[in-house]
C-alpha cells in the first residue's frame, strides 16, 4: 500500500519559516525595561506573520504569543479619531510633519501646542482625547471594540502592565499637562492619559497584527472577516503618517530602505503595510537604539528585498492572476479520442489541472496563484500554467512558481508551461536555479493544446493495458462501420480506394472541391486552420481508424480547413460519386454509414458545446 504523503506548504511558509530560522539567531538589541512590565519579555520569542488583502494567512514561530501593542495601537486609534470628529477638527489639534525626535520627545509647534504628529506620544495622548463617549468605560469600550474588528476576535487590556505604565508613566502624564496648557486638551488631561495607557496595553499576537495590518491594506475591511473595521476615505491618512513618522527617528531610512508605511511598539511588534496587496506582523522583543525590533526590522527589509514590495515600485496589479482554470476532463486536446480513450479522459482527467494567468506577476499576484495551486495539491496529476495573456513578470514571481515546481517535482507531479516565449526572464531564472534538472523539470509548449495532448498521453499510458502498435485499421475498426454486418463490411469495402501519403504532405487544401470522405489506415493526420502572420491553429488529430473530409458527404461545400500527415499515412478513400453509388445498390448499407456519421458530428458537437459553456 502506497504510504500517505504529507500534503506541501506554501513557498510563501515556507520562506517566512526560513526567515524565522536565519533570524532567530541574532541576539543584538535589549528588552525595553523603562516599563517595569516589559522588562519581563523573553528575548528570545519571535513570530512572523504575513497576511494577504484576499485573506491568506502565513505563520511562523510565535506568532500567536500574547504581547502588548504599545505604539503601534496609535494609527488605530488616530483612524477611529478621524471616524468620529472629521480631518479638518482632528488637524487643528494634531499636524503630520515628522520631528526626528524620540517618540516620547514633547514636540509641540511653538505657539499653538499643537503635537507634531499622532505617532509620538503627545500626539496619541491627543488623538486619544478626541474619542467619543460620555464615560471613561464607554470611550475604553469603543477603542476595545475598534480593535476587535481590526483583528477578528474580542480583545483585553493586560493589566499587569496597564498598571506598570500608569505607575511609571509620569513624563506622559506631563506631557498631557502641556497639552491642557496649550487647549489641546480641553479638559481634565489624566483621564485621557490613563485611556492612552489602556490603549497602548492591549493584548495582541503576531497574526493579530498581521491582520490588523492586512485590513490597512484593503483599505479598512478586514480580509480574513470581511467586516469593516474603519471606513476606508480616512485610511489614506493613516498610511500616510504611519510612511512618515511610524517609526520615529528612524522612518526616513526605513521608507527608504523597505518602502511600507510601517509602526512599532516598544513591546518588540512592528507592522509594515502594502496597500492593495498585504500586510506584514512580527513580534521580537529585543530593541534597537531607536526602539524598533531588531529582528523585525530585518524580516520586514528581508521581506520586502526578496519580494520586490517597495511601495514606490509597486506594479499594475489589475485583476486576478488567474483568468481561468479548468481541468482535463472539462476540455480535452484537439486530438480526437477513441470511445474508451474518451471515457478515461471523463473519469480522470480531472487530474489535468490548467491555469491561464494574466497581468502583471508579482510577488502578491504570483501568490495567489500557487495559494490556490497548493490547496488542490492532492487532486493535481499534472499542472499547465499558461502565461500567453501574463504582461510582466519580476524575479518574487519566477521564485514562486519555482517552488511550486519543486514541490510538485517531488511526487513525481510534471508542471508544464506554455507561450513563455515572451518572458525570458522566467526560462532563465528557472535555468540558474534548477541545473542540470532543467532540461528534464523545464517543460515548455507553444500552446495548451499540445501541452493538454502530453498530459493525456500520460494519463492514457498509466491507465489503459498497453497494446502493440497497429500497423493498418481493418475496415471493421473504422469508426463509420459501427454494427456493419460481414456483407456490408464486405460491400463497403469494394467502394473504397487506397491511398498513401507522405510525412508532411498536405492531403486536403483549403477551399478545395470535396470530393472524397477519407477512412485512416495507418498513421496520423491534423486538422489546421490559417492564422495571421502566416501561422496555423491545429483544430483536432486523427489517429488509425477514424474518418476525417467527412462533412463533405452532407454538404459539398469547399474545404474549410487543410488536413497535413503528421506521418506517413494510409487512407482508403471513399469518393462522394461511389457514396451515392452505395444509395443506389446498398441503401441500407448508406443509412448505417449516415446513422454512424451523424453519430460521430453529434459526438464532436456535444464536446464543442460543453468546451463552450465551460468558457462561458
Amino acid at each position: 500500500m502506497k504510504p500517505e504523503t504529507k500534503p506541501p506548504t506554501s513557498p510563501v511558509l515556507d520562506y517566512l519559516e526560513q526567515l524565522h530560522r536565519e533570524f532567530a539567531a541574532v541576539k543584538d538589541g535589549d528588552v525595553a525595561t523603562y516599563i517595569p512590565g516589559l522588562a519581563k519579555a523573553n528575548p528570545n520569542w519571535f513570530g512572523i506573520c504575513l497576511v494577504t488583502a484576499t485573506g491568506a494567512v502565513y505563520e511562523a514561530g510565535d506568532s500567536r504569543q500574547p504581547f502588548t501593542i504599545q505604539s503601534i495601537s496609535k494609527p488605530f486609534v488616530y483612524g477611529l479619531a478621524l471616524e468620529d470628529n472629521g480631518r479638518t477638527e482632528v488637524l487643528k489639534k494634531i499636524g503630520m510633519e515628522p520631528t526626528g525626535d524620540a517618540f516620547n520627545s514633547i514636540s509641540l509647534e511653538p505657539g499653538t501646542g499643537r503635537p507634531r504628529n499622532p505617532m509620538i506620544n503627545a500626539g496619541a495622548i491627543a488623538t486619544t482625547s478626541l474619542i467619543a463617549g460620555k464615560s471613561a468605560h464607554t470611550r475604553l469600550q469603543r477603542l476595545l471594540d475598534m480593535f476587535a474588528l481590526y483583528t477578528g476576535h474580542g480583545v483585553t487590556v493586560d493589566e499587569s502592565i496597564y498598571r506598570s505604565e500608569s505607575e511609571t508613566g509620569h513624563r506622559n502624564r506631563a506631557i498631557g499637562h502641556m497639552l491642557r496648557n496649550f487647549d489641546i486638551l480641553t479638559s481634565d488631561p489624566i483621564p485621557s492619559v490613563e485611556l492612552y495607557f489602556q490603549q497602548c496595553s492591549v493584548s495582541v499576537t503576531a497574526r493579530d497584527l498581521g491582520i490588523m495590518a492586512a485590513t490597512l491594506a484593503n483599505r479598512g475591511v478586514n480580509p480574513v472577516t470581511g467586516k469593516q473595521a474603519i471606513r476606508g476615505e480616512y485610511v489614506e491618512s493613516i498610511l500616510s503618517v504611519m510612511g512618515s513618522c511610524g517609526m520615529y527617528d528612524y522612518a526616513g531610512e526605513w521608507i527608504y530602505k523597505i518602502g511600507m508605511p510601517a509602526k512599532s511598539g516598544v513591546a518588540g511588534g512592528i507592522i509594515a503595510v502594502l496597500p492593495g496587496q498585504l500586510g506584514i506582523g512580527v513580534f521580537s522583543p529585543p530593541l534597537d537604539a531607536h526602539g524598533n525590533s531588531v529582528r523585525g526590522i530585518k524580516v520586514c527589509d528581508a521581506i520586502s528585498r526578496h519580494c520586490d514590495l517597495h511601495l514606490l515600485n509597486r506594479p499594475n496589479i489589475g485583476k486576478s492572476a488567474i483568468r481561468f482554470k479548468f481541468t482535463g476532463a472539462e476540455l480535452n486536446s484537439s486530438r480526437v479520442r477513441t470511445q474508451e480513450e474518451s471515457q478515461v479522459l471523463s473519469q480522470s482527467g480531472g487530474g489535468i489541472k490548467v491555469y491561464q494567468l494574466q497581468g502583471h506577476l508579482s510577488f502578491i499576484t504570483a501568490e495567489a496563484v500557487v495559494r490556490d495551486v497548493i490547496g488542490d495539491f492532492d487532486a493535481t496529476q499534472q499542472l499547465i500554467l499558461d502565461f500567453k495573456r501574463v504582461l510582466t513578470l519580476n524575479e518574487s514571481a519566477c521564485r514562486l512558481f519555482y517552488e511550486i515546481l519543486l514541490k510538485l517535482a517531488e511526487q513525481g507531479k510534471p508542471v508544464l508551461f506554455t507561450h513563455t516565449g515572451h518572458m525570458p526572464l522566467l526560462r532563465r531564472y528557472l535555468k540558474a536555479k534548477l541545473g542540470k534538472r532543467f532540461e528534464k523539470l523545464f517543460q515548455p509548449f507553444d500552446d495548451n493544446d499540445l501541452a493538454l495532448e502530453w498530459c493525456e498521453n500520460r494519463l492514457l499510458k498509466n491507465v489503459l493495458p498497453a497494446r502493440p502498435a497497429r500497423q493498418r485499421a481493418r475496415v471493421v475498426e473504422y469508426e463509420l462501420c459501427n454494427h456493419f454486418t460481414l456483407g456490408e463490411l464486405k460491400t463497403f469495402a469494394s467502394f473504397l480506394k487506397r491511398q498513401s501519403y507522405k510525412a508532411g504532405e498536405t492531403i486536403i487544401h483549403i477551399g478545395a472541391e470535396a470530393q472524397e470522405i477519407f477512412l485512416l489506415a495507418r498513421g496520423g493526420v491534423s486538422v489546421f486552420v490559417p492564422q495571421a502572420g502566416g501561422a496555423r491553429r491545429r483544430l483536432a488529430t486523427f489517429s488509425a481508424g477514424m474518418v476525417f473530409g467527412e462533412m463533405a458527404a452532407i454538404d459539398r461545400a469547399p474545404r474549410s480547413a487543410m488536413v497535413v500527415a503528421d506521418t506517413e499515412v494510409e487512407c482508403d478513400v471513399l469518393s462522394l460519386d461511389n457514396f451515392d453509388r452505395l444509395g443506389v445498390s446498398h441503401p441500407a448499407t448508406k443509412i448505417k454509414l449516415l446513422k454512424n456519421l451523424n453519430l460521430s458530428l453529434c459526438h464532436r458537437l456535444r464536446k464543442a458545446n460543453r468546451e463552450l459553456s465551460l468558457f462561458d
